[in-house]
């Protein structure tokens, strides 16, 4: 159920809030950086500032996660040496960071 409906200035109707928000990092994406790190949740959970709790539960599939989640755990994942790369069909990968240590 939308949170609000609103008209854009075309005339067209439009849910207004997160629920039409597409989530970049989708939870095997996630499960995928981790490994590509060999990191364990805690370990993704120390350096994102997110909860590991957040963390099982997003890439358990139990729930999704806030944009500002997201951008959190992407960005822990960058700072650690992934970068993720766009594909075609709109699919994403990841791969190392140009000067990364691997």
């Amino acid at each position: 159920m939308p949170y609000m409906i609103y008209i854009d200035h075309y005339g067209q109707n439009r849910t207004m809030g997160q629920a039409d928000h597409q989530t970049f990092l989708t939870p095997a994406l996630c499960r995928a950086a981790r490994g590509f790190l060999d990191w364990t949740q805690s370990d993704l959970a120390d350096r994102s500032g997110v909860s590991r709790g957040t963390i099982r539960d997003y890439e358990g599939e139990r729930h999704n996660v806030h944009r500002s989640t997201e951008a959190q755990l992407r960005l822990a994942f960058e700072n650690g040496g992934v970068s993720f790369v766009c594909l075609e069909g709109g699919n994403v990968g990841i791969c190392p960071k140009s000067g990364a240590e691997g």
